[in-house]
């Protein structure tokens, strides 16, 4: 079993490594889009900006090599800006077209929906409320995980595998199909975001 981590410029993948290195999985850190498609399953991680991120995939050839590997069947992960990248657009900085893979779209948090001491970005440990999925197998049906984001993605329920509060309700995971994606950090989240990886190795 080799798991890509995608490597394209855009976020810390040495956390993510280092999570899968404890677990014993054979993940590898990789850069070429050729070579994504010799993989079992993959991984896209991600921090910073989503305009900045598609341009990369872009440039780099990974954009096509994603898609590639999502119709194949095989199981992806993305991860706070990787998984807003699954969807079809984005609102950040403008307006760009994600990877297409899951519907929906990426929408700043409403600030006038918050009570006056909340801030953004969202930041630190909140509660996710999970639907049955196989990447919350062995887990309570509420856990913590950590966050760093200022936007977050608007989808069909159907879709939406767990659930956060901040300000407001919103969906801080999803599932469609082989393609999963996580809004906090797994590899930030000790114990809990572990098993959620192991899962997803075990998959």
């Amino acid at each position: 079993m080799r798991i890509a981590i995608v490597d394209y410029n855009m976020g810390n993948l040495r956390s993510v490594k280092n999570a899968f290195d404890k677990l014993g999985a054979d993940a590898i850190v990789e850069n070429d889009a050729e070579k994504i498609k010799e993989y079992d399953k993959l991984l896209l991680p991600g921090v910073g900006a989503f305009g900045d991120a598609m341009e990369h995939l872009e440039k780099s050839g990974m954009r096509e090599a994603l898609l590639e590997f999502a119709k194949s069947g095989r199981y992806m992960l993305g991860i706070c800006l990787g998984m807003q990248l699954l969807f079809q657009k984005s609102y950040e900085f403008g307006e760009h077209p994600g990877l297409g893979l899951i519907e929906g779209e990426v929408v700043p948090f409403d600030k006038s929906k918050f009570p006056h001491r909340l801030k953004v970005p969202h930041m630190g440990w909140n509660e996710l409320f999970a639907k049955s999925s196989p990447l919350f197998q062995g887990l309570p049906e509420a856990f913590y995980l950590y966050f760093v984001h200022s936007y977050h993605t608007v989808c069909p329920e159907d879709v939406a595998v767990g659930k956060s509060f901040y300000g407001y309700e919103f969906v801080s995971a999803v599932q469609r199909d082989n393609i999963f994606g996580l809004q906090p950090h797994p590899e930030k989240s000790h114990n809990v975001g572990l098993k959620i990886l192991q899962n997803f190795v075990e998959l």
